[in-house]
């Protein structure tokens, strides 16, 4: 038996999909309990099921499903020279006043071979100095610096560095353990930088955990002004995180997932998990002070909110979407873990929310028991009680600043696209490239890259491969130019020539002296690349250029080949979308434009800061030579899809009082009133959550943290503050237009179905309503005229 403000109404008659986010929120608050109970066995399943079967991992992966030159010449090498993915290390070591000639410095060594029999079978080769000296190799004085006061120690493992990855700390144990006195040992390579940096990296990402949420749960405490209500989005973005990170480690099998799906899928399922679950509950909460009973309330929060959680989400959807269509491995694995995480979000936001909803009924209030006790007395039948907690809402500080901006729509307009252009504007100087080893934080693992840059070549665990196909008699004087112009070149070491057994393959090998990663090493591949075939060569010869370098220069090639269609596939599709949402060609086009601007002010920010420094120091961030090259197209995916929920939960509002009054400003200035405060501190979540992100270490991954947080601060400020009531003036009714072709359009309207709901057990239904009157399809005066 439903006590008073907990029983069913009267509905208008629906017409809405079997699935809509109204029916569904209804349907879920009907049965609380079935409905926790089925999301907690579907939780728990998806846990269990991934931690039996699932494994974060893809497998390996080249990077890439096309074939640029740097994967044909490498799928070459392993074809003609056979399968070696044995893993590479370099143990440095240095004495402050020994030389590599003192018996102190080769017993330092000696120890240092024989310390790393411990580590087992798993090294397959170590190459010793001495040992080659003793035997006459002329090749042995490589390994030692011009000063004679560095030896280097090549070592190699018996397996790939996927196969050491839970023994990489002992291997660097045993590998450091002379460091002291008057000798500094370091160890650099895969194993240990995976060991090293893939500490750095989880610390960094798990500041959205440990510093993002707890800084989360204190601005949802100071919107909401409660407890509970601040702790249900909370417990939505955990479901979110929880159930997608399952579903991705599932997925595993049988597409690239890694741990950089798992950062994606904690910050993004935290970010909108909080934000829709914040957009419903507050819904209810204002439906509940305008005299709506519960079933009732939450119901209308549903057709409402629901509807603009499920639009909101589909745009992220659509614009991670836009990460498919680059064919790089890594985009598509950390595309799935975002949309994962989405879905799961706005499931949750529809079905489990209005869930604790019905439970907790005004209890999300506490410890506000002066408005439980008013919302009680409204259930009553007190017209005074729901006439005063409405008459509270009907002014505020958000609708003073609509309407101060459209009292000068054009000054307001001029001035805020000007400050976005103008921080905008270093983006024209943009540089993108990978993280060189300047850009590291300060380690031991640094100082080992450093010291082998200084007294040796930079490049020489990441040598620059050059593969020649063809018979290797014929080729043979060909290849001999080849060496001789790469020898000439400065920005490379010593070349070493390899034929394969078969005959049929060259291979030259020559170490960079930049930095691998480094806008000069990518420069020296370009004019490798570049240089015609020696006359020499046999006409058939083929010939490829690769190597890390390499790899890095054809990853960013890809990305800024593909970028205008990403660009144009996610613009087209979000435009489509908002067509639909809102029966109007210029709301899309809008908004479109706006999330532009808001997305180019990041991008320019983030060049100012990083690649030149401004305030880099201030903000104890690191400045770079170059933007990482995945970023820029990162950021507008994920940038575009988010700033659209502030658009969409906005303009639904905006498009509901407009609907209902016809009245352009005062519905501007209703919207912005009504979302104002709910927008800022889910940007302010977002900012928390993005920010922990810029506290790391890592450059790249201070870059991401920054952009995003940037971004989506400016968007839910400057432009849904300032430009978006500005323009919706200056527009007036010509917002809505929808050309007459188009009117056979569904009309699903993201504000949903806000007909009237009878007030049960009231005396003043009437009187209680006047402000909530409406029809459950209104007329669109742009339309209609």
């Amino acid at each position: 038996m439903f006590r008073s403000s907990d029983r069913a109404t009267p509905r208008p008659t629906d017409t809405s999909f079997p699935l809509s986010p109204r029916r569904l929120s209804a349907a879920s608050a009907r049965h609380p309990w079935r409905t926790i109970g089925l999301w907690a066995v579907v939780v728990v399943a998806i846990t269990l099921l991934s931690s039996a079967f699932g494994e974060m991992s893809g497998g390996d992966s080249d990077g890439f499903t096309n074939r640029p030159e740097a994967l044909v010449g490498e799928d070459l090498i392993a074809q003609h020279f056979g399968e070696d993915d044995r893993e590479t290390e370099t143990i440095v070591i240095q004495g402050q006043n020994a030389t590599v000639d003192d018996p102190a410095f080769e017993a330092t060594v000696q120890r240092t071979i024989a310390g790393l029999g411990d580590f087992g079978g798993d090294i397959a080769e170590i190459t010793d100095y001495y040992a080659l000296r003793a035997a006459g190799v002329p090749e042995a004085e490589e390994l030692v610096s011009q000063d004679r006061h560095t030896l280097i120690i090549p070592v190699t493992f018996g397996s790939d560095s996927d196969d050491l990855v839970d023994r990489g700390a002992e291997y660097m144990r045993l590998a450091e353990a002379q460091n002291g006195g008057d000798f500094a040992v370091y160890t650099v390579g895969a194993v240990s930088g995976d060991v090293v940096y893939g500490a750095i990296a989880e610390e960094d990402t798990g500041k959205d955990i440990s510093i993002g949420l707890p800084a989360a749960a204190i601005i949802l405490v100071l919107v909401f002004g409660a407890l509970v209500a601040a702790f249900l989005p909370l417990l939505l973005g955990i479901v979110a995180i929880a159930t997608a990170t399952g579903l991705a480690a599932l997925l595993a099998g049988v597409m690239i997932v890694d741990e950089v799906t798992t950062v994606m899928i904690t910050m993004i399922g935290l970010a909108v998990g909080i934000d829709y679950a914040l957009f419903f509950v507050e819904r209810y909460r204002e439906e509940r002070r305008h005299g709506v009973v519960k079933m009732a309330a939450i119901e209308r929060a549903g057709g409402t909110a629901g509807q603009a959680v499920m639009f909101s989400g589909g745009t992220v959807i659509l614009a991670l979407v836009g990460l498919f269509l680059l064919p790089i491995d890594v985009f598509q694995g950390m595309a799935v873990g975002a949309i994962l995480a989405v879905l799961v979000a706005v499931a949750a936001a529809v079905t489990l929310l209005p869930a604790l909803l019905r439970l907790l009924g005004d209890w999300i209030n506490a410890p506000r028991f002066g408005l439980m006790g008013k919302l009680k007395a409204q259930d009553r039948g007190s017209a005074e009680a729901a006439q005063k907690l409405r008459a509270r809402e009907r002014h505020g500080l958000w609708a003073r600043i609509a309407t101060l901006v459209m009292r000068r729509p054009v000054v307001a307009l001029l001035l805020s696209g000007a400050v976005l252009l103008l921080a905008a504007a270093p983006a024209l100087t943009m540089r993108t490239g990978e993280p060189g080893f300047d850009s590291l934080p300060e380690t031991r693992l640094k100082t080992g890259y450093e010291i082998l840059a200084r007294e040796f070549y930079a490049g020489m665990d990441e040598p620059v491969q050059v593969v020649i196909t063809g018979d290797v008699a014929a080729n043979r004087a060909g290849v001999a130019k080849i060496v001789t112009t790469i020898e000439a070149d400065g920005a490379f070491g010593p070349a070493t020539t390899t034929t394969s057994p078969d005959g049929q393959l060259t291979l030259i090998e020559a170490p960079l002296d930049a930095d691998p990663y480094s806008g000069v090493a990518m420069d020296a591949v370009e004019r490798l690349r570049a240089l015609p075939n020696p006359a020499a060569l046999a006409d058939d010869a083929v010939v490829y250029v690769t190597g890390e370098t390499a790899f890095s220069l054809d990853f960013n090639t890809t990305l800024r080949d593909n970028t205008p269609l990403v660009f144009a596939f996610v613009l087209g599709l979000s435009f489509l979308l908002l067509l639909v949402a809102f029966r109007s060609v210029v709301v899309p086009l809008k908004a479109i434009l706006l999330n532009l601007l808001s997305v180019g002010a990041a991008y320019g920010l983030t060049v100012a800061v990083f690649q030149h420094g401004w305030g880099a120091d201030l903000l104890g961030l690191t400045q770079v030579e170059a933007i990482t090259s995945w970023l820029p197209i990162f950021l507008f995916c994920i940038l575009f899809g988010l700033s659209m929920d502030y658009h969409v939960f906005l303009l639904s509002r905006i498009r509901e009082h407009y609907d209902r009054t016809g009245d352009n400003d005062a519905a501007v200035a209703a919207g912005l009133q009504s979302t104002g405060r709910i927008i800022t501190g889910a940007a302010l979540i977002m900012v928390a959550v993005f920010g922990s992100f810029a506290m790391g270490r890592l450059a790249d991954v201070q870059q991401l943290g920054f952009g995003l947080a940037v971004a989506v601060l400016i968007d839910a400020t400057l432009v849904r503050s300032v430009l978006v009531p500005a323009s919706m003036k200056l527009l007036g009714r010509a917002n809505w237009y929808l050309p007459r072709a188009l009117r056979w359009l569904p009309d699903f309207r993201v504000e949903g179905d806000v007909a009237v709901v009878p007030m049960v057990g009231r005396t003043f239904g009437a009187a209680a309503d006047a402000g909530l009157k409406t029809h459950a399809q209104p007329t669109n005066p742009a339309e209609a005229g």
